[in-house]
């Protein structure tokens, strides 16, 4: 068996795709989740988009990492879903 390309997608960029794809907020909203500003969040969103696209289109294997990041207690009120930031 031949050993798959990696691709890598940083922590920031999985947090993107979680909040606008999985939880459906708007890019202001999701930008403020993760405290950074609406043209960082929509950077991080399109290359994280390009990176699964990349993935799935040339069956590459995906590999989530990067920094150091603690769950946010305020985004958890009672969901399972968790909200990262770096600490």
């Amino acid at each position: 068996m031949t050993e798959l390309e990696e691709v890598v997608l940083t922590v920031d960029e999985f947090e993107a795709i979680r909040l606008k794809d999985v939880d459906g907020l708007e890019q202001e909203q999701c930008a403020q989740q993760m405290n950074i500003s609406q043209p960082t969040f929509h950077r991080l969103y399109l290359e994280a988009r390009r990176k699964i696209a990349d993935v799935i289109v040339n069956g590459k294997a995906l590999r989530i990492e990067g920094g150091t990041y603690e769950i946010n207690p305020q985004h958890n009120s009672g969901r399972k879903k968790r909200c990262y930031t770096k600490r």
